[in-house]
């Protein structure tokens, strides 16, 4: 700049900051006036990923991932002042449920803890929210049986999901040597067995309801270590004792989304199945052949003992494919056939790992 007058300032910032809340403001505005056209298809998660695919590393001083943090913080801002929804998870803060919302619908949409998984699916069922966020799967520990249990119900649908990676941190204001419990909830404690047997040994393994409760206790009592998400460390003021001690480094838990909505198709999709079949021999068999000759690749299958109906079970699959699909509905129409029950549970975009 050519004279003091020009120099950076305060003054620059203020200027500059006012503008972008003006170009957030008009933006918020088209999105408002997009929503109203009913030939309109307006997904937050799409437009988020729309907005994150304009990230180019090249030209901004940011790195990508603080520019595509910056823009889902904005979209999210921006359908939420459009049309205000919540979105219920298994809290409390800085759970991985939580994390796993933040990371799907972004920081402007209202996130609401609940208790328990159960309790996610009756605030959507109820209405009270319009989305729920609940774990499905961990490739450690396996399916959830809370979620499935609930998913057997029919009353939401799968309208998303997505794939977190899940880094398990000790944490603490006590070092090492000093540790005499170690509290987190049981899935956290057994997906870091080895590493806590290999450098923790003989310490006490404490279960509680979350891991963020654990950090919690880990921030007022010393000797107490929390394996939580470093979101939660930071919220307590603890210290990371040492980062990452899950024993699979490919932890990931798939997360799905609970709405009451029938996203269609994107190109990308798979679908979520549940049915019953008879109890005799050879009638799973029989279903199996279904998809055989559909051309159906499953690519998740797990079985689920009927409440109060010993040695009977129904099975929840999963496919690529959308239940629009001419091949998807062919298969539909010949299960449905052939079973005591055949229940779509969601066909919706194959989710994004983050």
């Amino acid at each position: 700049m050519s004279n003091a007058s020009q120099k950076p300032s305060v003054d620059h910032l203020k200027l500059i900051d006012r503008e972008l809340l003006d170009l957030v403001s008009r933006r918020q505005k088209i999105v408002a006036e997009m929503m109203e056209q009913p030939e309109q298809e307006f997904g937050l998660q799409e437009a988020i990923l729309a907005a994150e695919a304009l990230v180019d590393g090249e030209v901004a001083a940011l790195s990508e991932a603080a520019q595509k943090a910056i823009l889902r913080h904005i979209v999210s801002a921006c359908y939420q002042a459009a049309q205000p929804q919540r979105v219920a998870f298994l809290g409390p803060v800085d759970s991985y449920s939580h994390l796993a919302g933040l990371a799907y619908f972004g920081e402007g949409m209202e996130l609401t803890p609940v208790s328990s998984i159960g309790a996610v699916f009756d605030s959507v069922e109820r209405g009270d929210c319009q989305y729920g966020i609940v774990p499905i799967e961990n490739s450690t520990d396996g399916r959830i049986v809370d979620t499935l249990g609930k998913l057997a119900n029919g009353e939401v649908n799968i309208t998303g999901e997505l794939l977190l990676a899940i880094h398990h941190n000790l944490l603490s204001h006590s070092a090492r040597d000093k540790i005499t419990q170690v509290h987190s909830k049981p899935q956290a404690l057994s997906q870091c067995r080895g590493w806590l047997a290999s450098h923790l040994p003989g310490v006490e393994l404490v279960e509680t309801a979350s891991t963020a409760a654990a950090a919690e206790a880990a921030s007022t009592t010393p000797g107490i270590a929390a394996v939580a998400s470093l979101a939660a460390g930071r919220r307590y003021g603890l210290d990371v004792v040492q980062a990452s001690i899950e024993d699979n480094r490919n932890n990931v838990t798939r997360f799905a989304v609970l709405g009451s909505d029938r996203p269609g198709p994107s190109g990308d999709d798979k679908t979520t199945l549940l049915f019953e079949v008879e109890h005799r021999p050879g009638a799973l068999a029989d279903v199996m052949g279904i998809f055989r000759d559909c051309e159906l690749n499953l690519t998740w299958i797990e079985s689920f003992p009927q409440p109060g109906r010993p040695n009977e079970y129904f099975f929840i699959v999963e496919f690529p494919g959308h239940q629009a699909d001419p091949g998807v509905s062919k298969m539909l129409a010949t299960l449905g056939l052939q079973t005591q029950r055949v229940a779509v549970l969601g066909s919706y975009p194959v989710g994004r790992r983050v």
